[in-house]
C-alpha cells in the first residue's frame, strides 16, 4: 500500500499548470531517496503512466485510457449538461452540481458563468460539507450521526452539528438554500435539490459568484430558475455513479 501511495502521489505532482515534473523536483515535493524515486519512476514508465521528455516527465498514454474511461463513465448526459450551459447563459453566474461522497460534496458537473469575475470549481473536486448551500441541500435527510461527524472535522468544533441541523430544516423547508460567506469570504450561492427516481434526493444544483451580485431581491429569481431547471433535470431521470441508488 505504501508504494502505491507513493506513486499517486508522484502522479499527483502533475496538474494543469505543471504538465511535467523533473526528477529533481519528484525528489524534493516528496522527500523520497533519489533511488526509490528512480525505481518508481520507471516502473510508471513501463506501465505507460509517465512518460519521459526532454522537459521532464509528463502524464503517458496509458493515463489516457483511464481518463477515457473516467469521462464516460462519469459525465451527464448531453440534456443535463445542455439545461446546466441555458441556465448559466440566461443567469449570467457560475452553475455547479454536487453529490454527497462521504464527509464531502463533490462536484460531478460545471458550467462557467461567462462573466470575467466568476467562482470556478473544477470537475472532481470535493468540498467540506460543513458550510455551503449545496451542503444545507445534500444534508437535508442526514441522520444525527452523520451531522456531528462533518462537525468535528470543522474550524467549529462538535457544536456545528446544532447549526448544520437548523441549515438543513430550513432548506426542506424552503426548497432551497443558501450562503453567504460561510466557506469562502465574498462568495455567495444559491442551491437546490435535485431528486433521483426513488424520489430522494440525489445531488444538489446551485448558482455561485461575487457576493455583491446576489442581493436578495436576485436569490428569489435565482431560485426560482434552479428549482425549473431541477424540476426538467429530475423528469429526464437523472443518473450518476454517485447515486445512492447505484
Amino acid at each position: 500500500m505504501r508504494s502505491v501511495r507513493r506513486a499517486l502521489d508522484i502522479l499527483g505532482l502533475l496538474t494543469e499548470d505543471q504538465p511535467t515534473v523533473t526528477l529533481r523536483e519528484i525528489v524534493d515535493s516528496t522527500g523520497l531517496a533519489k533511488t526509490t524515486v528512480v525505481r518508481m519512476v520507471q516502473t510508471l514508465e513501463q506501465c505507460g503512466l509517465l512518460w519521459d521528455t526532454p522537459a521532464g516527465y509528463t502524464a503517458g498514454p496509458g493515463l489516457w485510457r483511464w481518463a477515457h474511461l473516467a469521462h464516460t463513465s462519469w459525465e451527464l448526459p448531453r440534456e443535463t449538461r445542455k439545461l446546466m450551459r441555458e441556465l448559466a447563459e440566461e443567469q449570467q453566474e457560475t452553475v455547479n452540481l454536487f453529490m454527497l461522497r462521504g464527509l464531502s460534496r463533490v462536484c460531478v458537473a460545471q458550467q462557467e458563468s461567462p462573466q470575467p469575475l466568476r467562482h470556478v470549481v473544477r470537475v472532481g473536486d470535493e468540498l467540506p460539507l460543513w458550510a455551503g448551500a449545496s451542503s444545507k441541500i445534500l444534508l437535508r435527510t442526514a441522520p444525527d450521526s452523520l451531522l456531528r461527524r462533518i462537525a468535528a472535522g470543522s474550524p467549529h468544533g462538535e457544536g456545528h452539528a446544532r447549526q448544520l441541523r437548523v441549515w438543513a430544516d430550513l432548506a426542506a423547508e424552503r426548497g432551497f438554500a443558501v450562503s453567504r460567506g460561510e466557506r469562502d469570504e465574498g462568495l455567495t450561492a444559491v442551491a437546490v435539490p435535485v431528486v433521483g427516481r426513488s424520489g430522494a434526493v440525489v445531488a444538489s444544483l446551485s448558482l455561485s459568484g461575487p457576493s455583491h451580485r446576489f442581493p436578495e431581491s436576485v436569490v428569489e429569481r435565482f431560485a426560482t430558475a434552479l428549482a425549473e431547471v431541477s424540476r426538467r433535470m429530475s423528469e429526464q431521470g437523472f443518473d450518476h455513479p454517485l447515486s445512492p441508488t447505484k
